[in-house]
């Protein structure tokens, strides 16, 4: 695997690149298989670690490792498309993968510390 989790500048701990990726290489592919009906998504939402996802309007998957540890940051360097992180430009080997959560059809709402130059200062927040 192209990628390792360690500490993050960021948050706790965070996904880093352990080679070079170009822009529009695939980082990581998400495991969708461990679902959750809609239903039942509550439930597990109160799990600390435990991130779950939209997958469809029935239900939601738990966000595998090493995808749950994947950090926003303003300044990202993937975007999710069809449940893949792929490289918005070229991520030098070491880089921390970081993602947009504002996008990412998760429909996420929390204060930011990404601490990237054009930081928004939050992530669903409407003023």
């Amino acid at each position: 695997m192209g990628v390792e989790i360690r500490k993050s500048g960021i948050h706790h701990l965070g996904v880093f690149a352990r080679r070079a990726f170009k822009a529009g290489e695939v980082v990581l592919r998400w495991d969708t298989s461990h679902r959750v009906p809609a239903g039942q998504a509550s439930e597990y939402k109160q799990q600390p670690d435990l991130y779950l996802h939209p997958y469809d309007s029935f239900s939601f998957f738990i966000v595998q490792s090493p995808e749950c540890y994947l950090n926003h940051s303003c300044d990202h360097n993937t975007e999710v498309k069809e449940f893949m992180d792929v490289a918005v430009r070229d991520i030098a080997s070491g880089e921390e993968i970081t993602s947009n959560y504002e996008t990412d059809g998760a429909g996420l709402s929390f204060a930011c510390s990404c601490g990237a130059q054009n930081c928004r200062g939050g992530i669903g927040v409407r003023e």
